[in-house]
């Protein structure tokens, strides 16, 4: 089954992480990929743009059915094969209330960490402020304060939404993960660093680890927030 999927993507990039290990954890290795560099362009190549009309990454096909939203990806493939791999969606409702509303709170952080990361490259230099980083970085703080306490509230050893493994972990922690790259000290957020430990040691994780933070340092952008 996963001879009929590709996958075009980019090393770090979130959206992209979250499909690689839905398809580990769904035991889809074995497909169709290629990793393009964001440096080069080439998420605008025609090759993505075939797929992904916004020239965007990930690119993601099974079949006739195309899926380029990354949550709408790792959605569709638990439902496709849901009785194959891991089971990311718990069975109670209260455990599927809480499993979905961190999906989606996970939007919202990954917004502010990109307001924070991207500023720079967002922003045309002359229209760069000071006192704009400033409120990006303190909405990023009440952000992950949030995030904190959420965890706090789990016992030890817990994952997004409760003991068990789910599509929360698998569509927010790129996001938790591309933030202690940048320097967020697990000092200041003691649970999201134990839980970022815990998923490293995730052989899905493991397994889609983005090649060139194997190579590089991160930056410490977020060590002092």
């Amino acid at each position: 089954m996963a001879k009929s999927m590709t996958l075009l993507w980019g090393s770090g990039s979130p959206p992209c992480w979250r499909v690689m290990i839905a398809l580990e954890e769904k035991n889809l290795q074995g497909y169709n990929q290629k990793l393009l560099s964001f440096a080069k362009g080439e998420h605008r190549s025609q090759e993505v743009l075939d797929i992904n009309p916004r020239g965007q990454l990930p690119a993601f096909q099974h079949g006739d059915n195309i899926l380029n939203e990354s949550y709408a990806a790792c959605m569709y493939l638990e439902s496709l094969f849901k009785s194959q791999g891991r089971k990311l969606v718990p069975d109670g409702a209260a455990e599927q209330a809480l499993m979905y509303q961190r999906m989606f709170e996970g939007l919202t952080l990954h917004q502010k960490l990109s307001d924070v990361v991207y500023y720079n490259l967002k922003v045309p230099e002359a229209e760069r402020l000071d006192s704009a980083l400033k409120r990006n970085l303190e909405a990023l703080a009440t952000e992950l304060t949030l995030w904190e306490g959420y965890m706090q509230k789990m016992e030890a050893g817990s994952y997004l939404a409760g003991k068990d493994f789910s599509l929360a972990d698998i569509t927010v922690f790129p996001v938790i993960a591309y933030a202690f790259r940048f320097g967020l000290s697990a000092e200041r957020y003691p649970r999201l660093g134990q839980y970022n430990d815990l998923m490293n040691d995730r052989p899905s994780v493991k397994a889609t680890w983005p090649p060139h933070w194997l190579e590089s340092p991160g930056s410490g952008t977020l060590k002092d927030l």
